[in-house]
């Protein structure tokens, strides 16, 4: 048999369709691990396959799309990482026979890599090499990368495999209606980056069905003269009585396999929701095509690469143009941040009188907390509110809980039109969600990835790298915990913050001067201005609470013990005077302090203020 690009040149072949989707209609629930059925249930896998290839498939993909480490641990068989890949790629060249190819699946890792996430891009290259290794072993023709949202982890997928071969690679991203990935990305963007990577093949496969497939198949037709795949679904699912059915018949999706072809695709396939059937309309129809030279046609059609026009670079804004506190930070004043707490309900009146209060006191801004959830004020609206009514600058605390990458994009561009200028960016806690039980929480990113998202903002692009005009002008804030119990790692984490496009830091509540003398050492290579973070105690019980069971803040034994020997009436007027101290003891260290409190202790807040002042 021919190798599989020498063939693809010279005629256009058809994938097979759906794995999960013919599991599934057999009795496969979807919370199983699906890649280790080749262990446990090799015969229904083979089976699968066997029916692709009399459906008239060229290539059968491997039943390892998810058979990379992160995904297997969350099943309990990152050990079996290995035999699940091999016996994949065995099942596949059994029912080939070796009649037809058999590429190796594999699909994204289920986790967020830089700049979005943890996971460095060499440490997602390291798991999808391990996953490249086995499939070797088991003999594939060619791999397939499919399903990718993130251009940077396909191109961390397509590294490995050819760090470890010289065989084909099909790289596909999964796009939207619009045509943009799920992160944003544009094909125009994505399609000549892939081919830069060195993909053999380049195309979009999942989340859609043929038709808008089609459209961005003919945008990145445009672009680059690299070959091209398509393999849509069989439609959006329904929800049937709990189920989610693909309707899309056999005879449409044949009919776009035709129109794939004559737009200039080389490989055409199925994914979610397609069955042997639509493989085999497919296939009948390509070499209907084939056989009327409908296909030599679409490539000689085929054009030179579009070039577009290059945009000038947005204007970037320097911090000290950026907000009121920013310039204080830049010109070396120490900066004075007070946060005020969410209102239950809608009513703000007496959020609103405390704001001005601390405007009076000559406050550079008010930071908006996001704290508890449950029936309160979106921080946002109370940010926009206080700015309007209060004339006061505030600091929005934004928290990647709750809301997916693209929402958290939403939102932001949305702050920055309603004039929000200073961000404080954070990851938030994984917790019950107010008080109701079947709530639930999201983390799409953490606060590095988020911090990554604003700076791309405040440089004028989108997460897809899009523009999107006129750069936005936030004053980046992040968090940092002087007091984590491993200092290093702190460090480093707080290094990508920096990194990543962080401007100024406010510290969590310190009680402990030599905890943040020695963070402050520690960072002396990649400083940017800190505000440290104060809490006036109202009570023995507050500090002791503090102590034990609020994550990441360090009290010292001798602070609990000074609060608990504190007569009840003096306990406030105690925890004024700690924290007081502790904001006077710092002032040549740190840049500003953000002072917080109890909810009703708004007043021990104002004299720590005007102690320190």
């Amino acid at each position: 048999m021919a190798s599989f690009l020498e063939t693809l040149d010279q005629r256009v072949l058809v994938c097979d369709g759906a794995m999960g989707t013919m599991l599934y209609t057999k009795g496969i629930f979807v919370n199983r691990c699906f890649d280790a059925l080749n262990l446990t249930a090799p015969d229904l896998v083979s089976g699968v396959h066997r029916e692709y290839v009399r459906a008239g498939a060229d290539i059968l993909e491997t039943n390892t799309f998810g058979a990379n480490r992160v995904k297997l641990r969350g099943f309990g068989l990152a050990d079996k990482l290995r035999e699940i890949n091999v016996e994949g790629a065995r099942l596949a060249r059994s029912a080939a026979r070796g009649q037809v190819f058999v590429a190796g699946a594999i699909g994204p890792l289920g986790v967020r890599i830089e700049p979005w996430g943890k996971t460095g891009v060499d440490e997602a290259e390291a798991y999808f090499r391990e996953q490249v290794d086995a499939l070797l072993e088991g003999g594939v023709d060619l791999f397939v990368l499919e399903t990718f949202r993130d251009l940077s982890e396909l191109g961390a997928a397509i590294r490995a495999v050819r760090a470890a071969c010289a065989l084909p690679v099909v790289a596909q991203m999964t796009i939207e209606e619009d045509g943009n990935s799920l992160d944003g990305t544009p094909p125009e963007e994505f399609a000549p980056a892939l081919e830069a990577l060195g993909a053999d093949v380049i195309g979009v496969n999942c989340s859609i069905g043929p038709a808008p497939m089609l459209e961005t198949v003919e945008r990145i037709a445009a672009v680059t003269k690299t070959r091209l795949s398509a393999q849509p679904n069989a439609g959006r699912p329904r929800d049937i009585e709990g189920r989610n059915i693909y309707l899309t018949s056999p005879d449409y999706f044949a009919s776009y396999a035709r129109r794939f072809v004559t737009a200039g695709v080389r490989l055409v396939g199925g994914c979610c929701g397609t069955s042997p059937d639509h493989i085999r309309q497919m296939a009948g129809a390509v070499h209907a095509l084939e056989a009327t030279g409908g296909s030599a046609v679409a490539r000689a059609a085929r054009g030179g690469v579009a070039h577009h026009e290059v945009e000038p670079p947005p204007v970037v804004v320097p911090p000290a143009e950026k907000s009121a506190l920013g310039q204080a930070l830049s010109v070396g004043k120490f900066a004075t941040v007070v946060s005020l707490p969410l209102p239950k309900g809608f009513d703000y009146a007496d959020t609103l009188e405390h704001a001005r209060a601390l405007k009076a006191r000559g406050v550079d801004a008010i930071s908006i907390l996001g704290g508890p959830r449950g029936a309160r004020m979106s921080p946002l609206a109370l940010a926009v509110l206080l700015q309007q009514h209060a004339g006061v600058e505030t600091v929005l605390e934004y928290s990647c809980r709750d809301r997916n990458l693209l929402g958290m994009q939403s939102d932001l561009l949305g702050a920055h039109a309603l004039a929000i200028r200073n961000v404080l960016l954070v990851t938030g806690d994984a917790r019950s969600v107010g008080g109701y039980a079947d709530a639930t929480t999201v983390f799409d990113v953490d606060s590095v990835g988020l911090t990554n998202v604003v700076s791309r903002l405040n440089h004028g692009h989108d997460i897809g790298g899009q523009s999107i005009g006129h750069a936005t002008a936030f004053h980046v804030g992040v968090m940092v915990n002087p007091g984590a119990e491993i200092l290093d790692a702190e460090v480093r984490r707080f290094a990508y913050k920096v990194e990543a496009g962080a401007e100024y830091a406010v510290t969590k509540p310190v009680f402990d001067v030599a905890a943040l003398e020695r963070f402050m050492k520690a960072i002396e290579g990649f400083r940017i201005p800190v505000l440290v973070g104060l809490w006036p105690f109202d009570s023995a019980t507050n500090a002791e609470f503090m102590a034990n069971e609020v994550p990441g803040v360090q009290v010292p034994a001798a602070v609990v013990d000074r609060m608990r020997r504190a007569a009840p009436d003096a306990a406030a007027e105690e925890g004024v005077a700690i924290a007081a101290e502790v904001g006077r003891g710092l002032r040549g260290l740190v840049q500003g302090v953000h002072l917080s409190g109890p909810a009703h202790a708004l007043e021990s807040t104002l004299h720590v203020l005007d102690r320190i002042q």
